[in-house]
């Protein structure tokens, strides 16, 4: 369980990467979106505690409890991640539909 959350944060940072390098705009926002996963992954991962309660319940004097704040701010991230991933799918949506055309290269030279 230690490598498994390290290596699923490598995973979504590589594919990550290497979808924001490819020529589509689609698979540059896909990545994004990956990217922005990895770093909520990354944060969650710094509240854990291996054996920690929950704060509310437990019920040990003493015992280590999870740290909650990490939570709440992934609550809000994955919320701004949402409306910034529909935001840019609806805004490359609408340069395809007028440029015909996904490709960054092809929009660049079409712009000016």
């Amino acid at each position: 369980m230690k490598l498994l959350l390290p290596l699923a944060i490598g995973v979504l940072f590589g594919a990550g990467t290497y979808l924001m390098l490819q020529k589509n705009i689609l698979k540059l926002v896909l990545g994004l979106s990956l990217i922005g996963h990895g770093a909520n992954v990354i944060l969650i991962s710094s509240g854990w505690i291996g054996s920690g309660q929950v704060p509310i319940l437990g019920k040990e004097e003493g015992a280590p409890f999870v740290d909650p704040l990490p939570q709440a701010l992934i609550l809000t991230a994955i919320v701004i991640g949402f409306a910034a991933l529909a935001f840019l799918l609806v805004l490359s949506l609408r340069v395809y539909r007028d440029l015909k055309t996904a490709n960054i290269e092809e929009i660049r030279g079409q712009r000016g």
